[in-house]
């Protein structure tokens, strides 16, 4: 990931926040999911009503993990320590060398970086979680990164770690370096918004454990998860120019943040992989961009992807519609056309990547199936 688009994102995280903030106690999601979100035991995608023509449906629906639990790919992992890793730091790559992983905080943005500790087995080595971290197991870590994911590096040192595992989305960087001042081992790695990122998260973080047999585990359980969940949606989504348009809309009510996600936000990782054309990315947009109502309009989008508390936050449908008239001219306005699901699910890329496509392709081909 660009040192530019970290910085994008940490920009838009924190307007978000503070966004959130002023719409109550209750506004900020918590990640978590209820247990019955959604039914433990589904029917595969290919036994769904799917419909006809999903560009027609009318109506909103929302997207919800089967489990939001976290499976580790091996119960007990085997360790080799010392391990000499590369570290990404800002200016550079770092040689690094881990002798101890008794205590670890694994931070960024979207959580990805506690997940595949916890998929790779060393869960119990987590003393610290950022906040975008909260599958079932986490709830009672100490949270070290607060309102824009700014981390409180008292609060880290005082965890006493071995390690701290990041990737430079939150930060400021030069803070989480300073940790190596006190003794703290620190390594940066690299985190891209892609499937084929999230594979390789999984090595790198092995990697600093020692544990690479793990890494190859993990890595090769979200290559195929991802690869078969893929498979499956394409027999239910139509192809050719009867595909979606779609676009992924950021949202932040108060602080009057509208973002459209184009490529290398992961959004377009995300679209393509839903059997979607991701209409942002076909116009040429990178990153993440201010929504302007000119662009949005000539995108008219068929179904529009957002984050459940993202769309809390500007009233729902309705307000959103109201606040943006623009959005109500595109074909997903007219139809109210909007999937949401839970912000710190929906990009996140890693152990749980095909759960989120599966969860997704249900609400899109398939919101009034009856068992979804």
């Amino acid at each position: 990931m660009s040192a530019r688009l970290r910085a994008t994102i940490a920009a838009i995280a924190l307007a978000g926040v503070f966004a959130l903030a002023a719409c109550g106690p209750d506004a900020e999601g918590s990640g978590e999911q209820s247990a019955d979100a959604a039914p433990a035991d589904l029917p595969p995608l290919s036994e769904l009503d799917v419909l006809d023509d999903p560009r027609d449906h009318v109506g909103e629906s929302t997207a919800a993990l089967q489990d939001v639990a976290i499976s580790p790919v091996v119960d007990d992992p085997q360790q080799s320590l010392p391990a000499t890793v590369t570290s990404h730091d800002a200016n550079g790559e770092v040689a690094v060398e881990v002798t101890d992983t008794s205590r670890v905080v694994a931070i960024d943005l979207a959580g990805s970086l506690a997940a595949t500790v916890w998929g790779l087995g060393f869960g119990d080595t987590l003393v610290g979680r950022d906040q975008a971290t909260t599958f079932p197991g986490t709830q009672d870590l100490e949270q070290v990164t607060s309102g824009g994911h700014t981390v409180n590096a008292e609060a880290v040192i005082a965890l006493e770690p071995d390690v701290v595992i990041t990737d430079g989305t939150v930060g400021p960087v030069d803070v989480v370096e300073q940790l190596r001042d006190v003794g703290i081992t620190v390594v940066f790695v690299e985190n891209e918004p892609s499937f084929d990122g999230a594979a390789s998260l999984a090595e790198q973080v092995a990697a600093v454990f020692g544990a690479p047999e793990a890494g190859d585990l993990l890595a090769e359980s979200i290559r195929t998860g991802v690869d078969e969940t893929i498979a499956d949606i394409a027999e239910i989504a139509p192809s050719g120019d009867e595909r979606l348009r779609v676009v992924f809309l950021y949202l932040r009510g108060s602080a009057g943040v509208y973002y459209l996600f184009g490529s290398e936000s992961g959004a377009d990782q995300l679209i393509d992989a839903l059997g979607g054309i991701d209409v942002v990315s076909e116009l040429g947009w990178e990153g993440m961009q201010p929504m302007t109502d000119e662009a949005l309009v000539a995108a008219d989008p068929d179904l529009i992807l957002v984050m459940s508390d993202g769309i809390e936050s500007v009233g729902g449908v309705e307000g959103l519609l109201a606040e943006k008239p623009a959005v109500a001219l595109t074909t997903a306005g007219e139809n109210r056309r909007f999937v949401d699901m839970d912000d710190g699910t929906i990009l996140s890329f890693g152990p749980r990547s095909s759960l989120v496509l599966d969860a997704l392709a249900r609400a899109i081909y398939a919101p009034e199936d009856d068992a979804g």
